[in-house]
């Protein structure tokens, strides 16, 4: 099964929890009916990626990477590669990457799907964004990559401008599932 298979099959099993969410859902899957390279970079109208909420063991808080492109503190997140199998495998990989933690635990997911305007084709593309959370283990120590000009750990209810309300609606999430995960 292709990448593009796989996220498609992921996506049809899955129901935006709401009617903005359904409906980027259902035009997320006739982009893929509609374009062979539907999750390379090189798809020109726009491509999906992975966005990551990394949280803290505890839940209390969210890494964020001071995005250099975007000049706002996001979650880690980025394109599909070819040696990924599962729109988690991309998630998962992208939030190792950016955030230096090894032995991150991913959230059953998806948490959440947003569509926003990128620079990766000008005058316009777009990204139709797969969005996850994921767990630090206790202690983690986190490490800047060259993709981000800052890296710190915020209080989930305390996110710092400029950011954007898609980063708080999935920290948010993420921390209600891992909560909820834990008293069950």
């Amino acid at each position: 099964m292709t990448l593009r298979d796989e996220a498609a099959a992921f996506l049809a099993a899955w129901t935006g929890p709401t009617p903005e969410e359904e409906a980027l859902r259902l035009e997320f899957l006739r982009h893929l009916a509609e374009h062979d390279d539907g999750m390379w970079r090189s798809c020109v109208p726009g491509h999906l990626t992975a966005t990551t909420a990394v949280l803290s063991h505890d839940g209390a808080k969210v890494l964020l990477t001071h995005h250099p492109k975007a000049k706002l503190w996001l979650p880690m997140g980025g394109h599909c590669e070819p040696g990924d199998l599962t729109l988690p495998d991309v998630a998962l990989r992208e939030a190792v990457e950016e955030s230096g933690i090894p032995g991150l635990t991913l959230l059953p997911g998806p948490l959440a799907l947003d569509r926003h305007e990128v620079w990766c084709h000008p005058p316009q593309c777009w990204h139709l964004d797969v969005e996850f959370g994921a767990v630090a283990p206790p202690g983690a120590e986190k490490v800047i990559s060259e993709e981000s000009l800052a890296l710190e750990w915020f209080p989930v209810d305390d996110i710092p401008e400029p950011s954007d309300m898609a980063t708080r609606r999935l920290a948010r999430r993420a921390r209600s599932l891992l909560a909820h995960n834990l008293h069950n």
